[in-house]
């Protein structure tokens, strides 16, 4: 890169520690560094939830799929995102929303001690947080892969200054930093694909010629599924994805939780939906006439850097590379302080006794050491992502062993429908989606992504509904907290507020 686009990265950095500290000033408890204080309006909470729910992956794994399968990456990877996230506007995003008002809750799995009882919800937070450092791992290795392919810096280099910068702006700033952040990095990544898809246009002679140049991709690049991405994958997809973006994604229910209304919650989830159906088509298009522009790639996750250095002049790369890391930090830093938020609120009261009497200071100090340690650790697991299959085999394997049985007990319990399903079918799901993921996978030896994703999430399903049908567990915690919450829409008012939860800190 020339020294406009060191200058640009650069600048991108320096934007989010400054972010950072900025928001340092709005945290006060730890009730403002994992949910704002309440206080985010809808439509900085929509962009942030649409910034936070990408895949580390989006412009290293997701790029390489459009590179060598074309447009069906759009149908089946972002088409559901959109249409779960427009469901859940009415079905989720008020509800948590209520959650937080009625509970004072700074968790997503914080309703779930009493909801179910103590062992589920540990259960749930320990798996979860496990497997969520994982993902960030993930992460760390995408953004590092496209530092090493503008800029030549080792891989470990590269993992290093994304997490260390990451790091620093998240656990000074908290969520607020993090929504900022998110807005600031929705804009400078809008510059970046507009400018790439406008060079990319114009290489292949101009909007006149787009015709031509969709007629010379390889065969099977405009259908709508090709290879491995079939219906059945499609369809077990959606399902995956309706969890994962209503609250699966333990980040993005806290974007719910901390706006200022049910109203709100509702409207920054239709916000995302809309962006979800029309942005990811702008981003990756690019890649999708990857083929016609740089033809023969050996590693085709590597199109969307290649093509930058390419086609676009100096000062305007520096700026891609910005945009690009722009996902994977985003997704980075929001996970940081929602799994934060999880061993603060619900793992460390669970098992210290100190933990459950922390104050306002006493938590928020709890809070950033946490986030300090759980970055640590997924650095860590970064530097041994190649063992690990790489950024996308860490990215598909989360997605099929967490979302399932993690999410549905924790989604599923906020609905009256499922108020006769109790600690029982809770535990037993979850553990059945994780041993069928692990059959599917280690024993069987399935490499059907079709397989691997629908094992472990129908079997959590089929576990909670039929349990819930079979041997229901009437509680009355159950029938108050629905009640509580309310019905999906924007239009209830306050329900009744039970006693407070356990574990609480801050």
């Amino acid at each position: 890169m020339a020294w406009p686009d060191w200058t640009a990265l650069g600048g991108y950095f320096l934007l989010m520690l400054l972010i950072g500290f900025w928001s340092r000033r709005r945290i006060a408890t730890v009730r403002d560094f994992f949910t704002g204080g309440g206080r985010l309006p809808w439509w900085l909470s929509g962009v942030s939830h649409h910034m936070s729910g990408y895949s580390a992956a989006v412009l290293v794994a997701y790029a390489a799929v459009a590179y060598s399968y074309g447009v069906t990456l759009y149908l089946w990877a972002f088409v559901p995102l959109a249409l779960a996230t427009a469901v859940g506007a009415r079905l989720f995003a008020p509800r948590w929303h209520r959650l937080r008002a009625e509970y004072d809750v700074a968790s997503p799995l914080e309703y779930l001690a009493r909801r179910y009882n103590v062992p589920t919800q540990q259960a749930l937070a320990w798996s979860g947080t496990l497997l969520k450092v994982l993902d960030l791992a993930a992460k760390w290795a995408s953004a590092a892969v496209l530092l090493h392919v503008f800029t030549g810096l080792a891989l470990s280099v590269g993992i290093l200054v994304t997490a260390l910068v990451t790091l620093v702006h998240c656990a000074v700033g908290g969520l607020w930093a993090d929504v900022l952040t998110d807005f600031g990095q929705f804009v400078v990544q809008g510059v970046a694909a507009l400018a790439m898809l406008w060079a990319v246009v114009d290489r292949i002679g101009g909007p006149g010629r787009l015709g031509a140049a969709l007629e010379k991709l390889p065969e099977g690049h405009t259908d709508p599924l090709v290879g491995p991405y079939t219906a059945g994958f499609l369809t077990v997809y959606v399902v995956v994805k309706f969890f994962e973006c209503n609250g699966g994604m333990w980040s993005l229910a806290q974007r719910y939780m901390a706006t200022d209304s049910p109203r709100a919650a509702r409207r920054s989830a239709l916000l995302s939906a809309a962006l979800h159906l029309v942005w990811p088509a702008i981003i990756l298009f690019p890649a999708v006439l990857g083929p016609v522009v740089v033809p023969g790639l050996e590693k085709p996750e590597q199109v969307y850097g290649l093509m930058a250095q390419d086609l676009l002049p100096a000062g305007l790369v520096g700026l891609t590379v910005a945009g690009m890391l722009s996902h994977t930090m985003a997704t980075a830093s929001s996970d940081a302080n929602a799994v934060s938020a999880v061993v603060v609120r619900d793992i460390l009261p669970a098992v210290s006794r100190r933990a459950r009497a922390f104050g306002p200071r006493t938590g928020l100090v709890a809070a950033r050491v946490c986030t300090v340690v759980l970055v640590g650790a997924s650095v860590v697991v970064a530097l041994r992502a190649a063992a690990l299959g790489g950024p996308l085999g860490i990215v598909v394997a989360l997605a099929a062993a967490v979302m399932g049985p993690i999410a549905i007990p924790m989604l599923l319990g906020l609905l009256p429908a499922f108020r006769r399903c109790g600690p029982r079918a809770a535990l037993v799901s979850w553990a059945g989606g994780l041993t069928g993921y692990l059959v599917v996978t280690y024993v069987v030896g399935s490499t059907d992504p079709t397989a691997t994703v629908a094992t472990p999430l129908l079997t959590s399903l089929a576990l909670f509904a039929g349990l819930g049908i079979l041997l229901p567990e009437p509680d009355a915690d159950a029938d108050e907290i629905t009640a509580a919450i309310g019905p999906g829409g924007d239009d209830h008012g306050p329900g009744r507020r039970p006693a407070s939860l356990v574990g609480t800190a801050g």
